[in-house]
């Protein structure tokens, strides 16, 4: 059965359009609260934390409200990244963590990434059951006005957050001498992930760190790095980093400017932990979008790769079923569950650092382990998914399809997290990913505006 309201990372859309204005977060803070509310084992306890968008002003109090009408006590914590709400969830013993962001799409975006009390995000069975809370009568979801929720503001999130950082990593680890890029795309870690960095004696150049509500991931961050890595190479950086709007995933650039993507990265993870012998059962776990580079790679050295659906909530379960501690997406999630239970741009950003000051050796020779297959993701703007059922569409996936058996991959879908459609095609030959891109491309385009058209 198709959800109603969570997409593949939780709620997201246009601010003041759909199901992202204040009246639906009050429900969504009513019938999640409502739902945690009778899970007797677990306090009646909330935690909110948001990244920098404008909107959050309006959404965070119509969230609070639901969420203390429904009998729930709040704290809210302000502008921190997804995985420190997610450690804070765990730690502070919480029923809930709710974080307000629209991750790395632009600033009128927004939406909804909801954490048990393990710090996990939620499963496709608890998310239905919300849901179906969600559309009935708030009146019997009002708890009386005795047993109201309490709500406080709580000023230390960054500095809880650091503190468990650097938990995971020895008291003698140092960035001295290290020169770093860091872009925080304007977004939930602009002061916590600079901080890190210098508090580990790394000298920072910190970019994207004045949000004005506007800016976060404008022209900056992990989906515009451009720049991040020009600043790397005008000032001689050792490596920059860019993480996105609300820090769960990062890109990297080498000292020559040129990028890292998550597939590298966890190549590179995967082979020095294989070497210490902390690689669970020689395993990894990607997506669908991952290059088949690193599948060639990693059985080159032995190790396996598994793929699931698109979505860094489906690696964690994954993880968590076969018991693995390593795994991510190719856009830059990176799960370590040695350290985090789901992705953390600073804590795989010091892991990274950690490897390259342990060698001795250049992000360049350390981070490419092998060379990706030629592949191209773009995505078409378009309001719905039904444009994927149309017979032109159809047919030219096929065919497209059948020219590349043997020689490529294809994947053509409905993003779950934004109102596009994502065409992803591989091959060995980068003549043949252009011509299949663009004949795709083209019918889903025409495709697109017909229906607009009709609309009119």
């Amino acid at each position: 059965m198709k959800k109603k309201y969570f997409g593949t990372d939780g709620i997201r859309g246009r601010v003041n359009q759909g199901n992202i204005n204040g009246n639906m977060f009050f429900k969504f803070g009513l019938a999640v609260g409502t739902y945690f509310k009778n899970q007797k084992k677990f306090k009646q306890t909330a935690i909110i934390a948001k990244d920098t968008r404008l909107s959050g002003y309006t959404l965070e109090p119509a969230l609070v409200s639901g969420l203390a009408s429904a009998g729930m006590h709040v704290f809210t914590l302000g502008p921190l990244p997804t995985n420190g709400l997610a450690m804070l969830t765990k730690l502070m013993k919480a029923n809930m963590g709710i974080m307000i962001t629209a991750s790395h799409n632009p600033y009128y975006d927004n939406g909804l990434k909801l954490f048990g009390p393990d710090g996990l995000k939620l499963s496709d069975k608890i998310e239905k059951k919300i849901e179906g809370i969600i559309d009935k009568k708030i009146d019997a979801q009002l708890s009386k006005p005795k047993i109201l929720g309490r709500v406080k503001r709580l000023e230390n999130g960054n500095e809880e957050y650091i503190k468990i950082l650097k938990k995971n990593f020895p008291k003698s680890f140092s960035l001295k001498g290290t020169k770093i890029v860091i872009d925080c795309a304007n977004g939930a870690a602009y002061k916590v992930a600079p901080t890190v960095l210098q508090e580990l004696g790394a000298e920072v150049v910190p970019l994207g760190v004045t949000p004005d509500g506007i800016n976060i991931n404008k022209g900056c961050g992990s989906t515009n790095t451009k720049l991040m890595t020009d600043t790397v190479v005008s000032i001689g950086a050792d490596v920059g980093i860019a993480l996105d709007g609300d820090a769960d995933r990062l890109l990297i650039a080498d000292e020559n400017g040129k990028l890292v993507d998550g597939d590298l990265i966890i190549g590179v993870i995967a082979t020095s932990w294989k070497k210490e012998n902390r690689l669970i059962g020689k395993r990894v776990v990607a997506t669908v979008m991952s290059n088949s580079g690193l599948d060639d790679y990693l059985l080159d050295e032995g190790l396996t790769l598994d793929r699931v659906q698109v979505g860094d909530r489906h690696v964690v379960q994954r993880m968590r079923s076969e018991k693995l501690n390593l795994g991510g997406e190719q856009s830059g999630h990176i799960i370590l569950s040695d350290h985090n239970a789901t992705g953390d741009g600073l804590v795989t950003v010091v892991r990274i650092l950690s490897m390259l000051s342990e060698r001795g050796k250049a992000a360049s020779e350390v981070c490419r382990m092998f060379t990706p297959l030629p592949q191209r993701l773009i995505n078409i703007p378009c309001l719905s998914p039904d444009v994927l059922e149309k017979h032109e569409v159809e047919s030219v996936i096929s065919d497209c399809q059948d020219k590349l058996a043997g020689m490529g991959r294809l994947l053509v879908r409905y993003s779950g997290t934004e109102a596009a459609v994502r065409i992803m095609v591989e091959a060995e030959e980068e003549r043949m990913v252009h011509s299949v891109t663009q004949a795709i491309a083209g019918v889903v385009e025409e495709s697109v505006q017909n229906s607009f058209d009709g609309m009119e």
